[in-house]
């Protein structure tokens, strides 16, 4: 009998952590945290990085792993994670899996087996003076199946799957292992104006909290401002409404990513009284 894995996917703003704590009480659960910069530390207010008081008690992997000067890859997120289920249930405990990075959680639970291609630093010093579509143009001469099918307006991505197809000759594609574990997929999604008014309220908060102050830390610590690019909007010349649009559209691509999983169970946020008859 395969062991138990809760994955709690979503929206931002949806409420994901906050039943992540809840459900890992109810099922004696540690959870594995699946945001691709939650795990950089210091990148706390601008990823709305869940807090010590709000983990209640709840032990919490995979946050602040890895330094923002350097890029933490896809690869080495699912080395991690893999270990740290693994280690959760021989300790008799259960691993719930939370977060917003598809690609992320895709790699742990569909068992996605990843090309290890190192990363060429002078090649992308070249390619990140080029914009996405010129990027895009690149790739699609070096592999058109890949560039049908990525994200055009993320250049790193698109970077990244240029030097994987000089390395490796194309961009290979993803395949699946068979899954050691019993995933039950829990989706959290808020009607648009509500979602709206929540990720709002979060920006706000974001402001009130030190934003700001977070980016000029950063900055002092050495991180560049081309980095900080990367690092996301929120990172990059933040004002409250552009933080506040480009989020939504961030969440619209969340969405677009997870509801091509059939075997989600989606829910609306407001009642999550579901997670404790979905435990039994």
């Amino acid at each position: 009998m395969k062991k138990k894995v809760f994955v709690i996917v979503g929206q931002t703003a949806t409420g994901k952590s906050a039943l992540a704590v809840k459900l890992a009480k109810k099922v004696n659960g540690e959870v594995i945290s699946a945001d691709s910069r939650q795990v950089y530390k210091g990148l706390d207010i601008g990823t709305g990085k869940i807090s010590k008081k709000e983990m209640s008690g709840i032990t919490h992997h995979l946050i602040d792993v890895a330094t923002p000067k350097k890029r933490f890859t896809v690869v080495e997120y699912k080395k991690l994670a893999d270990k740290k289920i693994e280690d959760i249930i021989a300790r008799g405990k259960t691993p719930i899996i939370c977060g917003g990075t598809g690609f992320y959680v895709d790699a742990v639970v569909k068992g996605i087996l990843l090309p290890e291609v190192p990363p060429n630093s002078k090649l992308r010093k070249q390619l990140s003076l080029q914009s996405e579509v010129e990027l895009l143009e690149i790739l699609r001469t070096l592999d058109k199946t890949r560039a049908s099918n990525i994200d055009p307006r993320n250049k790193i991505r698109i970077i990244r799957a240029i030097e994987i197809a000089k390395y490796l000759g194309k961009v290979p594609p993803i395949t699946q292992g068979s899954p050691v574990y019993e995933f039950i997929k829990i989706g959290l999604h808020l009607p648009p104006e509500m979602l709206k008014k929540k990720v709002a309220k979060r920006v706000t908060g974001m402001f009130k909290d030190g934003l700001e102050k977070e980016i000029e830390k950063l900055k002092k610590s050495g991180v560049s401002d081309k980095r900080l690019r990367e690092l996301g909007f929120e990172y990059w010349q933040p004002t409250e409404e552009r933080v506040v649009n480009e989020t939504l559209k961030y969440a619209k691509r969340q969405m677009t990513w997870f509801k091509r999983d059939k075997q989600i169970l989606w829910f609306t946020s407001v009642s999550a009284s579901y997670a404790y008859t979905i435990s039994r």
